[in-house]
């Protein structure tokens, strides 16, 4: 297994990695397995970019994110202008549904409510904003509706797992409870665990996605 002072030096080397990131402006503690990073960045997308490179390293079982996103003086926007610059986005976004999305922008933080019928559409709602200048962070409170069948659930997501390379579907448990899914079980690294989450949410008729699986890496297995 490995030691944190290794992960630490692996997260920082995955960070110097990324191109859209300055890695020196980003601070790496490791604790257990558990990576906190802080520092600040001029942008949302580059905050997500640093969260994605930490994840991304073996041995890395939780991340807890402090960067701070700081615009420029030349490019810090109201709250007005970057909700008026959501909504635009929002509209001109093919996979978004018209006027099914809600928009609040409270101090560049951007808040996403209303209903769809697709996981798929509530995540192009929040990739459609997350780029935008000023914005420094975003929640999507967007609710999914889809009436399907349970069993038909559980299918859909075991079929999934089984399609993709980077998930091991013998060593999840899938159980089904209305439209909430529960996994536990064992995963190689936490962006399986992430995958296998996303795989769920992206099946028809799945609101909410309960995520037990426990990280446990390769040498944990022997």
């Amino acid at each position: 297994m490995k030691t944190d002072s290794k992960i630490k030096l692996d997260v920082q080397d995955e960070l110097a990695w990324e191109p859209s990131i300055d890695e020196t402006k980003i601070g790496v503690a490791v604790d257990n397995g558990v990576v906190t990073l802080s520092g600040e960045v001029d942008s949302y997308t580059k905050k997500m970019a640093a969260e994605k490179a930490a994840k991304r390293v073996q041995g890395v079982k939780a991340v807890a994110e402090d960067i701070v996103v700081k615009y420029a003086s030349s490019l810090e926007k109201t709250d007005t202008e970057i909700a008026k610059a959501a909504i635009d986005a929002l509209q001109w976004h093919s996979s978004v549904p018209n006027d099914t999305v809600m928009v609040k922008v409270e101090n560049g933080w951007v808040y996403l409510s209303g209903k769809v019928n697709w996981s798929y559409q509530k995540d192009s709602a929040k990739n459609a904003v997350k780029d935008l200048t000023g914005v420094r962070g975003v929640s999507n409170s967007i609710l999914v509706q889809n009436d399907v069948k349970p069993f038909e659930v559980k299918n859909n997501i075991k079929r999934a797992f089984e399609r993709a390379a980077e998930i091991d579907a013998n060593n999840i448990d899938i159980s089904v409870d209305g439209h909430t899914i529960t996994l536990s079980g064992k995963v190689h690294s936490i962006k399986e665990k992430e995958d296998a989450a996303k795989a769920a949410f992206n099946a028809p008729g799945v609101f909410e996605v309960k995520n037990n699986l426990r990280v446990q890496y390769y040498s944990e297995y022997a």
